[in-house]
């Protein structure tokens, strides 16, 4: 019996590996003779640098870069045994790193996550996987990409300002100071949003107010944020025509050429989706498939039996991106039978169990007070006993 233990994190109590780990403990105190494969799971968003560093021999490194007002603060990104970099731009330019009063998208820039990609380039990285989620910022990418040496100015030769505030100001782009490694490198990006670029349903007028811009704004930074993109596609045409860059922007299907700016996608994290689409030649996937791929799951699965997954919270929202109904997916199209382990059901959970998953067991009696359930050695004990003791009837 082949089982792979894919479990996403226990927040505040366990790890996606603590979780795995316990697991395994539990299978095989049942099943001795079992061959269990422990992965890391995560969606891409916040912990998933953690969870592949731990789960896949990678290697924390914890740098200076500026926050979203231009402070230096601490963040961390993952270097894997391939050389791949893992990032959450959160780390960097998310809106934890700020307070409340100090939310402002007129002014807040990206340029720490250009940092943190420099900084990787610098140690040897040319391969990126990166989720964009959690963003204090609607720069459109021209942080970012002004840390990657592109220059945007305005009419008089001038960087513009950063944040929002500048997209009205930029008149030119240049890339006379880019890295010349950026050729070389590639760029995935977990995104779980299909949001455009402008417009009603863009970055501006669905994310802005919640990073603090005054909704009286919102229509003329979405109108300025329609300027930068139009400046983009000249300044890509312009490349096109001088035969420096081969640039994809259409859908072999379709036959009329769709601007980067509609792109599904293109407005995620205050249109830093639109900057990897536009000048990095980026992707933007699916945050839980990219960690999947990732990990090499379908490598695992295609001879396995049994598929242990699991999170701290099963409910109605398992089943929108998350994690584990990820894994669950893939398994089933390999004809796996899917277990999920769960620190508590909420609103729905059955409706998981229904489409996804095969069965669905909490750990601890929900009657023991939250505090001693999330106790990290007790949560381990938990799923250990838990895992033994439906294995024990299998």
């Amino acid at each position: 019996m082949k089982v792979v233990i894919g479990i996403d994190s226990f927040k505040g109590s366990m790890t996606s590996m603590e979780a795995g780990t316990a697991a395994k403990k539990g299978v095989l105190c049942s099943v001795p003779d079992a061959e269990v494969v422990v992965l890391p799971l995560a969606d891409g968003g916040e912990g998933t640098v953690d969870a592949l560093i731990e789960g896949m021999n990678g290697k924390r490194i914890d740098i200076q870069v500026s926050d979203p007002l231009g402070r230096q603060t601490l963040c961390t990104y993952g270097i894997l045994s391939d050389g791949t970099a893992v990032m959450e731009m959160a780390q960097a330019a998310g809106l934890t790193k700020l307070s409340e009063q100090e939310r402002n998208p007129l002014a807040t820039s990206s340029y720490g996550v250009g940092e943190m990609i420099v900084d990787a380039i610098e140690r040897g990285c040319r391969k990126f996987v990166i989720g964009i989620g959690g963003s204090a910022t609607n720069d459109g990418g021209v942080g970012m990409l002004s840390a990657l040496g592109y220059e945007f100015l305005d009419e008089t030769g001038v960087p513009v300002k950063a944040g929002a505030q500048g997209l009205s100001q930029i008149a030119t782009i240049t890339d006379r100071n880019v890295l010349p490694q950026l050729t070389e490198c590639r760029f995935q990006i977990a995104c779980d949003v299909d949001n455009p670029l402008c417009g009603k349903n863009g970055a501006t007028y669905v994310y802005g107010i919640q990073k603090g811009l005054a909704d009286n704004l919102c229509q003329s930074v979405d109108e300025d944020m329609l300027h930068y993109s139009q400046v983009v596609e000249r300044y890509l045409t312009s490349l096109q025509k001088n035969h420096k860059l081969e640039i994809n922007i259409s859908d072999n299907s379709q036959k009329k050429v769709q601007p980067y700016s509609e792109h599904s996608g293109a407005g995620a994290a205050g249109g830093l989706g639109f900057a990897f689409l536009a000048f990095l030649n980026g992707t933007l996937e699916s945050g839980v498939d990219l960690i999947l791929d990732s990990i090499g799951i379908d490598k695992e699965l295609a001879d396995a039996d049994i598929v242990l997954t699991g999170e701290g919270k099963i409910d109605e929202q398992s089943v929108r991106g998350k994690a584990p109904i990820g894994i669950a997916k893939r398994a089933k199209e390999h004809g796996c039978k899917v277990l999920a382990f769960a620190g508590c059901l909420g609103t729905n959970a059955t409706k998981c169990d229904i489409k996804e998953l095969d069965e669905i067991h909490v750990i601890s009696d929900e009657s023991i007070p939250l505090e001693q359930r999330m106790n990290r050695e007790n949560a381990m004990n938990n799923m250990e006993c838990k895992v033994s003791q439906v294995f024990a009837k299998i």
